[in-house]
């Protein structure tokens, strides 16, 4: 039969009596724990199976605690790889705290992503209730926990309505996920967890310097003929000596090993000595090992650089910098030119006769600009009187409104007073303008002999193009540009052109000369250690400049927590787990920079800048721990080094041959 209407099965009133009773009694004995929803970035197709995730977001709820006698028992699973805590939580949250103060805004990021404005992330279906996958901060035990279960039908509809969430908790496990709530008691908990690298950055970092020194006769280039074989230590290399009054070069050996056997891998030179006139004897001896032999060539008369010191060691270097040697290419010959008033250069001035050259370099004047208004045909408006033949005059507006520059005219012909006859154009100026009313658009002669100045009108004009000047340079015995020669004026040049002379790196050594290289290393400290010679090089008339390769921008900025970093020559990132710096009680020791970062897409490169995509920071990576991951079953490298020095594979195969 029909239930009775006379009797309500759960009004709204009693419904909400109740769940006000529940909420006060959660509020008044249970915790308040933080509510993590899931975001999901990416899910396989196939088995929908989250791959990548994000907890960004984070709700206060009060939650009553339904553990009477602690975690869960027997949750500590002892394995053959060690202790796994399985601990386990059961919290009761209320459904109308739930449902007002997280599920809105779930739903408000929710409809962003569908109406398109948020495409990051995507949330699971159920958005109106607690889900599985999300996690609950405990702050108690100071650990979080991943919702396994949602229990929302207990107590199982009391008045006709549910009032509860029962969420049913395991020890969350830290599988890559990308945890960043902003507040630190939450986030620390996985600072630590995961795949970590640990970072050494250069905080603080200095280019090193050193300066050469040049000799002639000094050795130019060692050619290692034979490598040897047997070498259990660095052989001593030792020169003939040079003429009496000269320094004798000096060498270490650098060694290899290949397939077990170490040989010499080159020579590098500590001092390429002076005035040899013949390349000296090159002696390899010690090291317990046999057959290496090598020759050298020499600067002869040419300088090359023979010695290297180091001026400033630097700070900072993750690996050896490369050295440069810079030519004085630009050996500092300047002049400048003066143009008269036909358009031509009437005269060039050194400013700066340089140093270092060895030929004459070449001198280039700048071509002029296309000279526009030159006049074409012009037509006499007064003739003038008192005028001789052979005389030059410039012309000048009538009217200063009128265009017209230096125009130069020579009178041909005149008449048996002096006037004007006959003319021609030696330089048609530039910038004139076509005489429309001859009455007042003339143009009046300057200069010359005579006392009534004869008038013209320009008929036409037109655009000319100019001609650059043409110079050439000479060289003093000392190396300096000592005289330069116009043997082209050029022409059309309104106003003086730039003369450049060349320093290009021919005039600045000799033809047959080679380039100088060097090599080195630095010690623990990022410092350079050592600086050596392998070529010497030849043909320099001046001491080059010493350059390493240094650091454009370091120790720069504080990278942010969950930030990416990216190095910007492998092209790897990672997010940023945690950043600090370390100042040692030792006087003298540079604090230690450090990042740790997680979530790698490759390995970065020792000696590359990391950058911080939010915060911009730039630092060196100085060195990286690659093994530096919370990964207890990973022991490989620990059981291949035990093996290495269990199995000797110095003197055969201990596997046999075949």
């Amino acid at each position: 039969m029909p239930l009775n209407p006379f009797f309500l099965q759960g009004s709204p009133n009693e419904q909400f009596l109740v769940q006000d009773l529940i909420n006060e009694h959660i509020q008044m004995h249970g915790v308040e724990v933080f509510y993590l929803p899931r975001k999901i970035f990416k899910t396989d197709n196939i088995i929908r199976e989250i791959q990548s995730s994000k907890f960004d977001d984070v709700f206060t709820i009060e939650a009553y605690i339904n553990n009477f006698d602690g975690y869960a028992p027997d949750s500590d699973i002892m394995t053959k790889f060690g202790l796994r805590l399985k601990n386990e939580i059961s919290l009761t949250i209320s459904r109308e705290r739930y449902e007002e103060f997280i599920a809105p805004f779930l739903e408000g990021i929710s409809s962003g992503i569908r109406e398109g404005r948020i495409t990051e992330y995507d949330f699971a279906d159920l958005i109106t209730r607690p889900k599985e996958g999300d996690l609950i901060y405990f702050p108690l035990g100071e650990r979080l926990f991943e919702i396994k279960r949602v229990e929302h039908e207990k107590p199982f509809y009391q008045l006709g309505s549910s009032y509860t969430y029962e969420l049913s908790c395991e020890l969350y496990e830290y599988e890559n996920e990308l945890i960043d709530t902003a507040i630190e008691e939450v986030d620390n908990t996985v600072e630590d967890e995961g795949y970590i690298t640990s970072l050494t950055l250069v905080g603080t970092a200095r280019t090193a310097t050193a300066t050469a020194g040049i000799s002639s006769g000094a050795i130019s280039e060692i050619f290692l003929n034979n490598d040897g074989s047997g070498y259990r230590s660095a052989p001593t290399i030792t020169f003939s000596s040079p003429p009496v009054g000269f320094i004798t070069a000096t060498a270490v050996g650098i060694t290899t090993r290949v397939a077990n056997v170490q040989s010499l891998l080159r020579i590098e030179l500590t001092n390429a000595g002076s005035g040899y006139v013949t390349p000296p004897t090159i002696t390899i001896s010690g090291g317990s090992g046999t057959g290496a032999a090598a020759t050298c060539s020499i600067g002869g008369t040419l300088f090359s650089v023979s010695s290297l010191t180091i001026n400033d060691p630097g700070v900072g270097y993750g690996s050896a910098p490369t050295v440069t040697f810079v030519r004085p290419d630009s050996l500092g010959a300047t002049a400048t030119a003066t143009i008269g008033s036909a358009g031509t250069v009437t005269s060039v001035q050194i400013t700066s006769p340089g140093t270092g050259y060895t030929s004459a370099p070449t001198v280039t004047v700048s071509t002029p600009s296309a000279r526009s208004g030159v006049i074409h045909i012009m037509s006499f408006a007064n003739t003038g009187s008192g005028y001789q033949a052979g005389e030059t005059v410039r012309l000048i507006p009538n009217n200063v409104s009128m265009g017209g520059t230096e125009a130069i005219i020579r009178i041909d012909s005149v008449s048996g007073s002096g006037s004007v006859t006959g003319f021609t154009t030696v330089y048609g100026g530039h910038d004139f303008e076509v005489s429309v009313n001859p009455s007042n658009d003339f143009y009046e002669a300057r200069g010359g002999s005579g006392n009534d100045n004869f008038r013209l009108m320009v008929d036409s004009i037109q655009t000319v193009a100019g001609t650059a000047a043409s110079v050439t340079s000479a060289v003093s015995a000392g190396g300096t540009i000592s005289a330069l020669t116009i043997t082209n004026p050029g022409s059309g040049y309104t106003v003086a052109p730039t003369v450049t002379i060349s320093n290009d790196e021919e005039f600045g050594r000799t033809n047959t000369g080679v380039d100088a290289s060097a090599v080195t290393s630095i010690n623990a400290d990022g410092k350079i250690s050592t600086l050596r010679i392998l070529k010497g090089g030849s043909g320099y008339t001046v001491a080059p400049s010493v350059q390493f390769t240094g650091f454009a921008t370091v120790g720069v900025g504080t990278f942010i927590y969950n930030e990416i970093v990216t190095g910007e020559t492998s092209g790897t990132t990672a997010r940023v787990r945690d950043f600090r710096t370390v100042t040692s009680p030792i006087p003298g020791v540079l604090p230690i920079t450090s990042l740790r970062v997680s979530l790698n897409t490759g390995k970065f490169n020792t000696g590359e800048i990391v950058v911080g995509s939010i915060s911009s920071a730039r630092y060196v990576v100085s060195d990286y721990d690659t093994e530096s991951y919370d990964n207890p079953y990973d022991v490989n490298e620990e059981i291949e080094t035990e093996a290495d020095d269990i199995l000797d594979f110095t003197e055969s195969n201990p596997f046999g041959t075949y």
